[in-house]
């Protein structure tokens, strides 16, 4: 189906009512005076999105506003994580020391408006389209990061982010020109075409334009060489936006890097593999993208004392792992890619939120903030911590495992041996910096100051669910595969 404008409302309406919750905060936040209230109301919003995504008509696809964006099953799969990643940012906001001293009317304005163009990411079928709504969230995201106006560090790194976001973004919009002067249009589909219907294709023009677009689209998920403000932003940022860029910013980047790179620039053949463009070796490039951004992530992962540094860290290598899917030019790559990421969704949504509540309790984000934590109150926390650097690492048991059995199976399944060593070999060198906190909660002692662990009953509700979910979807994971399965399906027109 290509429908007009009117017609797509119809299936538009989580994205209204994520508009609807922008526009009525910005209305109420000017007649209440307890601030407190938006938070509750920006959560109904969020799941309200992601209650309409679940109950949205069932549709083998269609083109939406005169062939902008794409609803398939592959939109439905990623506007649900960016959704679930929405409602767990504003549930951490509400229970964030850093957002009570912010103002909540324009922040959750703000996150809500940001999550609204992740599922424009997501759902892109045009260049324009693309590139706007990237930079719609990297303009939202610089806001998040910096609104702690007080804060020298979230300034900092609201400046650091605006500086490398804006030469990805001037790098990107350069080769979608390459691209669009080659196929003669912005449409997707309509570059396939045109692109493998040319006998005597570019193929060094086209590389050149695909690497400059990489730069727009690995900024986003943070791969190298495009990862150097992922550090600074996640730790200057509070805590409830550095769990927003690392789950929904990276889910977005993901979905938009998958959609250009396969529909877009691949074909589908009739084995259930994808060929690239004659001559255009990006398959290769990517690949040792993906080596790089696993090791070096790990690497530097190794020497951090500050927690959200080292999960800043350590969300480069997660990303590493997910391009392994990538790589493959497989549906079995894509359907692992998928399954590791929302397994990445709940560990580090899940670590994250720990993260804040020892630093709502101790005003510190250090490693030494965790030194008996156990013994001072927060035993649960504590274990329900481990059981998300457990699943990071990929211990059984736990959902992280069934993400990298996923992938690592796929790499092998496609005959990428080495890839899949490297990816084994960087799992065993995570264990030591994820084991680290665990050794200071239960093995060392509090330091003389150290104060008894208190948090709010809301948090600890989240980091129930989440941690639960860890271990249950890794006991039990056909939902989550049969729901990544469901989601392969790419719309392009044909019957």
């Amino acid at each position: 189906m290509d429908l007009g404008n009117l017609a797509s409302l119809r299936y538009f309406l989580p994205e209204l009512l994520l508009v609807s919750g922008t526009l009525a905060i910005i209305l109420i936040d000017l007649v209440i005076t307890e601030k407190s209230r938006l938070g509750d109301i920006a959560l109904i919003f969020a799941a309200g999105a992601l209650l309409l995504i679940g109950l949205e008509p069932h549709s083998s696809g269609a083109w939406l506003f005169h062939r902008m964006i794409v609803l398939d099953s592959f939109a439905v799969f990623f506007r649900a994580l960016i959704a679930l990643a929405g409602v767990v940012a504003v549930w951490m906001s509400i229970g964030s020391a850093e957002v009570r001293n912010v103002q909540e009317g324009e922040y959750y304005t703000v996150l809500l408006a940001s999550t609204l163009g992740m599922f424009l990411m997501a759902t892109s079928a045009n260049l324009l389209m693309a590139y706007l709504s990237l930079e719609f969230v990297s303009l939202t995201s610089y806001i998040l990061t910096g609104i702690l106006k007080h804060n020298r560090r979230s300034q900092e790194a609201a400046l650091k982010y605006l500086i490398y976001g804006g030469v990805a973004s001037a790098t990107m919009i350069y080769g979608m020109s390459w691209i669009y002067g080659l196929a003669g249009s912005l449409d997707f589909n309509i570059i396939n075409r045109a692109l493998f219907a040319t006998p005597h294709v570019p193929a060094l023009t086209v590389f050149t334009a695909l690497v400059l677009i990489l730069a727009g689209f690995g900024y986003k998920v943070a791969s190298v060489p495009f990862h150097m403000w992922a550090p600074d932003v996640y730790e200057g940022a509070p805590i409830p936006v550095t769990t927003f860029l690392a789950i929904g910013s990276k889910a977005a980047g993901f979905a938009l890097l998958t959609r250009f790179f396969y529909p877009a620039i691949s074909q589908l053949t009739t084995d259930g593999n994808w060929q690239a463009l004659k001559g255009v070796e990006w398959p290769q490039l990517l690949l040792y993208i993906c080596a790089i951004t696993m090791t070096l992530g790990n690497l530097a992962a190794l020497q951090q004392d500050n927690m959200k540094r080292m999960l800043a860290y350590s969300s480069i290598a997660q990303a590493g792992y997910a391009l392994m899917g990538f790589v493959l030019l497989s549906n079995d790559g894509i359907r692992a890619m998928l399954v590791y990421l929302f397994a990445y969704y709940l560990m580090d949504a899940g670590a994250f939120l720990v993260v804040m509540m020892v630093a709502n309790a101790t005003g510190r984000e250090d490693l030494g903030a965790y030194r008996g934590l156990a013994a001072r109150g927060g035993v649960v926390p504590a274990i329900a911590l481990t059981v998300f650097l457990l699943s990071l690492t990929g211990i059984p048991a736990t959902i992280g495992f069934i993400g990298k059995f996923y992938v690592f199976a796929a790499a092998i399944q496609q005959r990428f041996y080495v890839l899949a060593v490297i990816g084994i070999l960087n799992s065993v060198v995570s264990l030591y910096y994820y084991m680290r906190p665990v050794r200071a909660m239960f093995l060392e002692s509090p330091e003389d100051d150290a104060p008894q662990f208190n948090s709010e009953l809301w948090n600890y509700g989240l980091m129930g669910v989440l941690a639960v979910a860890t271990i249950v979807l890794g006991l039990y994971p056909p939902p989550v595969i049969a729901f990544a399965s469901r989601s392969l399906h790419f719309f392009t027109g044909a019957v």
